[in-house]
């Protein structure tokens, strides 16, 4: 269940993000030409959160079977900035992301012991990027590397990104490149291992140990115009391949002759994101966020997804910003319910995040930023507390609550 927890905290993660949607003036030169070349603290961000989820289609047991998953995750990031001889902002971020979940479900892999693999496990991801931007022209471009481990799965990151302005700074373009280099430890339910069932014959599934490769690689283009002093567009193009080993090979399937296999899926996926973004900003105490994305890829899933936040300006320094997400998808075409694949299929999953289902995410930000800092303390610039209710039409429900705090 770690894949649907990464999606929700990817949703969740876009919904705080849009703070950052507004484009930002570009600083005003001082008259002396005088640029700090040492290395300077610009923040600090530390976010903490807690996800909790329950449902009963577990992939691990075919399709049926509790989901209850728990994850505490914290992540802390220090931005640096200096600048070099040409006057160019070079800006550094260092983050450290530590997790740690407890997964029911991966405690079905082997219901003979409750020491199974990924049921209680600790995600380590460190990441680095450096930017260099000119803050007179707005022009930027950097690059990233990043870092994953737990005790079934590493994955190693790197990234380039550019921004370019034009039309007086009114138009911005933007271009991320992103791959991830991943290692699964291929783990196969224990029934269906050599040592449990003995010598494999012909027609069996290949049982393969040791460890399989999945590598991924996305661009995401963008564009956004400032249309006047009220309303922002941004539109997004996002295509991604991955290959590699892309089905979890410890999720059982059943079929309708009484057997059991691993999971089997394609070893590629194409992905095609559309998405645009509307911001209006009503008066000096409303905004209206809207965010519509169509998905697409080669496994025949199509999605649809619409967002609306209302962030509202209830003092000079505090907001509170509701919002509401709506997502429904049509099912991969490997996808069958518990027990009803057919003995012939090449590719069967189910994993009900691949099957055709409907979405609801809603919650509430509350944003305190006062001049004199968070409770009289200078340097504690912002606090930001979130909530989101998640839930699924099989059934899945969800909660999560994050504390972001920002220092300067």
């Amino acid at each position: 269940m770690k894949k649907l927890f990464l999606h929700i905290a990817a949703l969740y993660l876009g919904i705080l993000s849009t703070y950052g949607q507004t484009k930002s003036s570009v600083a005003v030169k001082d008259s002396s030409n005088y640029r700090m070349r040492k290395l300077r603290v610009e923040e600090i961000d530390f976010v903490t959160s807690y996800y909790h989820q329950d449902g009963n289609h577990s992939a691990v047991t075919g399709g049926t079977g509790t989901e209850k998953l728990t994850d505490n995750s914290n992540t802390i990031d220090l931005q640096l900035y200096g600048f070099n001889k040409k006057g160019w902002k070079n800006t550094f971020l260092y983050e450290l992301g530590i997790s740690h979940y407890t997964s029911a479900s991966s405690d079905k892999i082997d219901p003979n012991t409750i020491s199974s693999a990924s049921r209680r496990d600790l995600r380590i991801y460190p990441s680095f990027n450096w930017t260099q931007s000119n803050e007179t022209t707005g022009n930027s471009y950097g690059f990233s590397g990043s870092f994953s481990w737990e005790s079934d799965y590493i994955s190693t990151g790197a990234g380039f990104n550019l921004t370019r302005l034009f039309n007086n700074q009114n138009t911005q373009f933007d271009l991320r490149l992103q791959a991830f280099l991943d290692t699964w430890k291929v783990i196969l339910p224990v029934e269906l291992r050599p040592e449990y069932q003995g010598p494999a014959t012909s027609g069996q599934i290949d049982y393969h140990y040791g460890h399989a490769a999945r590598n991924s690689f996305s661009a995401a283009f963008s564009v956004s115009q400032i249309i006047n002093q009220r309303i922002q567009v941004l539109l997004t193009v996002e295509p991604a391949y991955q290959h590699g080993l892309l089905a979890t090979r410890y999720q059982r399937d059943y079929f309708t002759d009484g057997s059991i296999r691993a999971e089997n899926l394609p070893d590629n996926r194409y992905k095609l994101p559309v998405a645009a973004r509307f911001n209006y900003f009503l008066d000096d105490m409303f905004i209206i966020r809207t965010f519509y994305r169509y998905y697409m890829d080669n496994w025949g899933i199509r999605a649809h997804t619409a967002e609306l936040e209302l962030p509202v300006k209830l003092g000079s320094f505090f907001s509170v910003s509701p919002f509401y997400r709506y997502n429904t998808q049509t099912g991969a075409r490997y996808f069958t319910p518990y027990g009803q694949h057919d003995p012939d299929d090449l590719f069967y999953t189910s994993d009900y995040d691949l099957s055709g289902l409907n979405s609801g995410f809603f919650g509430a930000g509350l944003h305190f930023t006062p001049v004199n800092g968070v409770f009289g303390w200078k340097n504690l610039s912002m606090l930001e507390l979130r909530y989101g209710h998640y839930n699924r039409s099989d059934g899945l429900g969800s909660d999560i609550v994050s504390l972001n705090l920002k220092f300067r």
